[in-house]
């Protein structure tokens, strides 16, 4: 491989690449107390450098696991090429676990070094001491709080770089050395995945295969250096690596880093951002909100709102469809731009986002449409960990809401017999660490990914995916059952956050559902309806009608095709607590644990399919901040829904 190979196939190569063809351009910005900090190419490789040689300092040797564990900051980010360079192998956490959900990975990946953020990382892992005795090294990146914190182990990166520094200045060229052993074929990282049934799986990627995919990505959406992107979701989730790592390195944009998670619609409205990726919740919460702002406004601004939303949906549609708008409607649109469209990007801080991605679920069409139809070039694509995210992608002009886009370039894609899509690409992994026999179940002999999801390629050659395939089953009588597309329309109202759909094997479909904290408790507060907390606002009758009516709407948009028309919900019940990452209910993703929550809340399944009984006590185990285990119990209220007639014959 020669030197031009290199720069372009390893990280480090890139990195390299970046620093001396743009070395006053901005790699990272940091806002620290207020204050936006920038850290140009040619620094972000002189911190690599002074890092790697700490690292070999500390014993780190190639093939070694690093765990990274903490928010987005740059340092982080400079830990992992620094580990890069070393051969050796990044692996991100979720720095919200708890300290419990860290101890499978750490002894699975018989972790040496662990680099933490702060604080709380390390408080979690010195609790762990006793279950990794592998660990040697926690190094840490925010000293606050940790002066009087006393243990072998514990060390600031400050030492670690100026350990560094001493030891490149004893081995002089080792640095280019290391950097020039790197291959394409090396592991760079290792990710876990979100556990929906069971542990995490640790997915083996290699420099090439995420390289591969970013490089696919970046081409297909004509991605240059001046781009801006705002690093907010967790590290660890591979769609936010890709955006904010290996896309970063690829092009040579700029990776912007909030204070915390608490400034983050302060700082997207800051930084502006050209590139824009997020899951369907942070799109369900933007939306939320802007709900929450317009029901304080007075009565002729909300009209004002619903009829600019409305127009702008109507021309998006149209353009999405290959359609020439309505005369009236392209006339009236640069009016409803400066009036309200254009001002309502800004306050989302989008008014320059180029290009915006949602991904990790399935997006609720009305929702998607929202979006695109404010002016917000919103896209669905089509990925997992296993894929390096990009699968499916949609072209500016082939965006549709009821499909993830066509294949991305170097993607061989195929449907099997029983609906599973398959794939083949250069961004696969190279296997399951450790876990051969759920290497073989994914990785067939030809080279095909066996995806899990369910779905079919249309005419056109866009991929639609229903479901899970694992999730995807029928009702008693016969009819196609997708919980998800279900759960994504009641989402789409801002009283429901989560919404969990049954009906496998039965005669009908029941619902348990969360409220919206901060959009319930404001709707409450305007009607003077007082409550004590989530569980008391969720328990009010009025609160109750006000799910029972996005039921009912839910109903009325199922019946209108004679497909969906079998799926619509008969009865429900408001839940008295969040679904919770910390009860295992949820992934760190957010994700529901569809099995885990069948069997922990199976009682109140089985009630809500007893036309007997109106009220159910249900009581559940919580786990409080603390890591105490506790329970929390209430009588819920089963509540039966309206039905609709089918409207439209099926085919």
């Amino acid at each position: 491989m020669d030197a031009v190979d290199a720069a372009r196939t390893t990280f480090p190569g890139l990195l390299r690449g970046q620093a001396r063809n743009r070395p006053q351009g901005i790699a990272w910005r940091e806002k620290d107390l207020g204050i936006w900090q920038e850290i140009t190419w040619s620094q972000a490789l002189d911190w690599v450098q002074r890092l790697a040689g700490g690292l070999a300092a500390l014993g780190v040797t190639r093939g070694d696991h690093i765990v990274i564990l903490g928010e987005n900051r740059p340092r982080l980010y400079a830990v992992m090429l620094a580990a890069q360079c070393l051969g050796a192998i990044p692996a991100p956490l979720y720095q919200d676990a708890v300290a419990a959900e860290l101890v499978y990975p750490l002894q699975l990946a018989e972790v040496k070094v662990a680099v933490v953020e702060d604080e709380e990382q390390v408080d979690k892992l010195l609790d762990l001491r006793d279950q990794l005795p592998l660990l040697r090294h926690i190094l840490f990146h925010d000293p606050r709080g940790l002066r009087k914190v006393k243990a072998d182990c514990l060390m600031d990166l400050d030492e670690v770089e100026a350990a560094g520094q001493a030891w490149w200045a004893e081995h002089p060229g080792g640095f280019d050395a290391a950097v020039a052993h790197v291959r394409a074929d090396d592991v760079a990282a290792l990710f876990f995945t979100s556990g929906t049934t069971g542990h995490p799986k640790g997915v083996v990627h290699t420099h090439a295969s995420l390289i591969d995919r970013a490089r696919s990505g970046a081409e297909f959406d004509h991605l240059g250096p001046f781009e801006e992107v705002l690093a907010y979701l967790p590290p660890a989730w591979i769609g936010q690596n890709i955006f904010s790592y290996a896309q970063h390195l690829v092009c040579g944009y700029t990776v912007n880093c909030p204070e915390s998670q608490a400034t983050v619609a302060i700082d997207l409205h800051e930084i502006g951002p050209t590139y824009y990726f997020a899951p369907p919740r942070v799109f369900e919460a933007l939306l939320t909100d802007v709900h929450v702002r317009m029901d304080d406004a007075a009565a002729p601004k909300r009209r004002l709102f619903d009829a600019c939303v409305a127009l702008g949906q109507r021309v998006q549609a149209a353009r999405d469809a290959h359609q020439r708008p309505r005369t009236i409607d392209r006339l009236l649109l640069p009016l409803a731009e400066w009036l309200m469209l254009a001002p309502l990007r800004n306050v989302l801080g989008m008014s320059r986002v180029r290009v915006a991605y949602t991904a990790g679920e399935a997006i609720g069409p009305e929702l998607f449409l929202f979006f695109r139809g404010i002016g917000i070039n919103l896209k669905q694509l089509y990925g997992s960990t296993e894929t390096a995210v990009f699968v499916c992608m949609q072209p500016d002009d082939g965006v549709r809401s009821d499909s993830v886009g066509l294949p991305a370039p170097g993607v061989e894609l195929r449907v099997a017999e029983h609906g599973e899509i398959l794939l083949r690409s250069a961004g696969l992994l190279r296997g399951y660490y450790k876990n051969p026999e759920a290497t073989a179940e994914v990785l067939d002999a030809q080279g095909w990914y066996h995806t899990g999801d369910a779905g079919w390629l249309e005419p056109d050659g866009q991929l639609r995916i229903i479901d899970r395939a694992k999730d995807v089953s029928a009702l008693a009588g016969g009819a196609l059952f997708a919980p998800k597309l279900i759960e994504n329309k009641l989402k789409f109202f801002p009283a429901i956050k989560e919404a969990v759909a049954f009906g496998a094997g039965r005669d009908h479909v029941v619902a348990m559902i969360n409220i919206d904290f901060p959009a319930v408790g404001s709707w409450a507060e305007k009607r003077g309806l007082p409550y004590t907390g989530y569980a008391d606002l969720a328990s009010k009758p009025q609160v109750i009608d006000l799910v029972a009516d996005c039921v009912d709407k839910v109903n009325a948009d199922l019946a209108t095709d004679a497909h969906t028309a079998p799926l619509q919900i008969h009865r429900f019940a408001v839940l008295h607590k969040e679904l919770d990452p910390d009860d295992d209910e949820l992934t760190r993703t957010r994700k529901v644990r569809r099995r885990f929550v069948a069997e922990k809340y199976a009682s109140l399944i089985a009630a809500l399919y007893d036309p007997a009984q109106t009220h159910h006590l249900l009581r559940v185990q919580v786990r409080f901040d603390d890591g105490r285990t506790g329970a929390v119990q209430a009588d819920l209220q089963l509540r039966a829904a309206r039905l609709h007639a089918a409207l439209r014959q099926a085919a």
